[in-house]
């Protein structure tokens, strides 16, 4: 899953932000975005153009989190609502088990899910104030 490239959309109209400029950080995240480009009911979406500032658990200091994507689609009733929207293996959207070793990787699980949470609370709390939906996708989702 860890492979980046650029992202070259056919529809550039609905791209909000520089269309040439488009980042995937996973073939997860290229799937989404060449469905938001070919779905008919995305107006318009973005990749990465936000920054939501949040308190890391842990250094207890100010970071940004760069959602991965905003999008504004047309509902089934004709209106149009906006989704805020990251993609992350289901891995890092639960807590870790505890185990009897503390291993560096479970440092690192605790440590990945303590900043999902920040992240994800401060980006619910952004949505809450736009009257926007934030929805964390993961293989599940995505049908992996």
């Amino acid at each position: 899953m860890a492979y980046t490239g650029k992202f070259t959309p056919k529809n550039p109209q609905k791209y909000v932000g520089d269309y040439t400029k488009i980042t995937y950080r996973s073939s997860w995240e290229a799937r989404v975005m060449t469905w938001l480009d070919k779905e008919p009911n995305v107006i318009s979406w973005a990749s990465e153009e936000l920054a939501i500032p949040y308190i890391s658990p842990v250094d207890g200091k100010r970071h940004r989190y760069f959602p991965d994507f905003i999008v504004k689609v047309k509902n089934k009733d004709g209106k149009v609502s906006t989704m805020m929207i990251e993609v992350k293996p289901q891995k890092q959207s639960v807590e870790p088990a505890k185990r009897s070793r503390v291993t560096k990787q479970y440092i690192t699980e605790v440590m990945t899910y303590g900043i999902n949470q920040a992240k994800w609370k401060a980006a619910q709390e952004y949505c809450l104030d736009k009257g926007w939906q934030f929805k964390v996708l993961t293989e599940k989702e995505l049908g992996l």
